[in-house]
């Protein structure tokens, strides 16, 4: 399949205001993670920006970006019009959404990402981990998959929810947010208006299970640090300073 990563990154953030272009490790974080998926070697690597600021540091470091509206109110949608403008002439079969947030994941997980779609059922796919600190199991800030197993290292996702789920002995998976999407699922996706239980969630992916389209998330090893506030920042600095 012909693949486009794009990497959606705005200069605003309500916690952590312009971390895209916090500095980690002597370069911008969102240089950090462009870095990582163009190591996976899977396709094309694009950032898609509403600022000229985050487009003009990763044009610097050698990576493409494209610039996309401010109005958009999810990284779904600021990746579609990236995907319009970067390929409009729909050679691009899958298109892989990866937050660009997360400067600590393995190269090897956004390879991973794909696997899924082995199933050709599958529209969406995704990443979890199992969860094994106690503590992630009751947070609200762990957005736990509920699926039913269809293989060894994948489960068909029933559910996401910020709430202890499911019940019962068991295993609990910590959503991984990475998403790969065939181009007909994604143009699906964002031509829906936001759900019910996405809105009471404030789950994005829930607006596809609600329609009926197939998640499958792939269950891998380790989750990336997902920088949301200040003190993940300066852990993600010793992690890649290290």
């Amino acid at each position: 399949m012909t693949c486009l990563v794009l990497i959606p990154a705005r200069i605003g953030s309500t916690r952590l205001p312009r971390k895209a272009l916090a500095p980690i490790a002597g370069r911008p974080m969102i240089v950090c993670v462009a870095e990582r998926a163009a190591a996976a070697a899977i396709g094309r690597v694009a950032v898609a920006t509403d600022s000229n600021e985050i487009a003009e540091a990763v044009s610097k470091a050698g990576y493409e970006a494209v610039m996309t509206s401010e109005a958009h109110q999810s990284g779904s949608d600021r990746i579609h019009e990236a995907l319009a403008k970067l390929d409009p002439n729909g050679a691009v079969e899958t298109i892989v959404n990866l937050q660009g947030d997360l400067p600590t994941i393995e190269p090897d997980a956004v390879h991973q990402v794909l696997r899924p779609f082995e199933d050709p059922a599958c529209d969406i796919a995704t990443l979890g981990v199992e969860i094994t600190d106690e503590s992630e199991k009751s947070n609200p800030n762990v957005v736990k998959i509920v699926g039913s197993p269809i293989g060894e290292t994948r489960l068909r996702a029933l559910y996401f929810t910020r709430a202890t789920a499911p019940y019962g002995e068991g295993p609990l998976f910590h959503h991984v947010g990475i998403y790969a999407y065939r181009r007909q699922s994604l143009e699906r996706f964002v031509s829906m208006p936001p759900s019910v239980l996405e809105t009471r969630e404030r789950l994005e992916q829930l607006r596809a299970l609600e329609a009926g389209m197939r998640i499958n998330a792939e269950i891998v090893s380790t989750v990336p640090l997902g920088v949301d506030a200040p003190e993940d920042l300066e852990k993600a600095r010793r992690i890649l300073e290290a």
